[in-house]
């Protein structure tokens, strides 16, 4: 199959730039970047891409076997590199996408030369001297609600993981992201996403890193982000004046503007 058709890629911006993929988290698609992408394509190369079972891709190469852990999704971003030969490109991972990015690195490091993390968590259960944000039991109900009622779930919880209640279209716009995708393909992404543990991965990243937190993510708090920056001895932290969990969306701006010292920065 046709990884380009495959996993919906779109290339925009200058032929001739650095190359920015930009990668999108858990019951989104490529159109979560639209907000900062203008600003990209001024200098730089950018492609976007939909995570098979995500958005635009090919749903029939969706399989529960790949995508029941996160390598699979790693797949995805090293087979899109490879089909469009991408060397040393700056990989953006929004959410679990950062450490998808993680992973891709450690797989095809000619094909990833920097990473940029927005909201990254690399684990989402608290843990002996680590602050992920959830207990044990709230991730185990937050999955069984999940896989009762998809779009009752998706409903009330895509407003919590955006925040800024006093702009309800933002909540609006994720719940609508959220149910657009298919439930038995949610249901296995979700699974994969909140019971994952990449803590150890983060010790195999030597390429420059900017680590994105919001000042409150009621999904990644900021004990996360000070972790992975910890955790990472190339990295810089940066936390932007934003709530919520999507700042690419709530706070394009600042996003854009943080992406874009960090480019300039290489």
């Amino acid at each position: 199959m046709d990884i380009c058709r495959r996993n919906n890629v779109t290339v925009t911006g200058r032929s001739d730039g650095p190359v920015v993929v930009l990668a999108h988290g858990f019951g989104c698609d490529q159109n979560m970047w639209r907000l900062i992408v203008p600003a990209l394509t001024e200098r730089y190369r950018v492609v976007l891409f939909d995570y098979v079972g995500s958005g635009g891709s090919e749903l029939s190469a969706w399989s529960e076997d790949r995508y029941a852990s996160l390598d699979g999704y790693a797949q995805d971003v090293v087979d899109v590199c490879d089909e469009l030969d991408l060397e040393r490109a700056v990989f953006v991972g929004h959410s679990v996408s950062a450490m998808i990015g993680v992973l891709a690195a450690q797989a095809a490091p000619e094909r990833i030369g920097a990473l940029v993390m927005v909201t990254p968590s690399p684990c989402y259960i608290d843990d002996d001297g680590y602050l992920g944000g959830f207990t044990a039991q709230d991730i185990d109900e937050l999955l069984a609600a999940l896989e009762a009622n998809y779009l009752g779930w998706s409903s009330t919880m895509a407003p919590v993981i955006m925040g800024n209640p006093e702009r309800p279209e933002l909540g609006e716009e994720l719940t609508n992201s959220f149910c657009a995708t298919d439930p038995d393909i949610a249901r296995v992404f979700a699974r994969t996403t909140f019971l994952s543990d990449s803590r150890q991965d983060l010790k195999s990243v030597h390429v420059p890193t900017l680590v994105l937190e919001c000042v409150q993510d009621v999904i990644a708090p900021r004990e996360v982000g000070a972790f992975v920056h910890a955790a990472i001895p190339s990295s810089r932290l940066v936390t932007l004046d934003a709530t919520g969990h999507c700042p690419q969306l709530s706070a394009p701006e600042a996003t854009a503007r943080a992406v874009l010292d960090f480019l300039e920065s290489l």
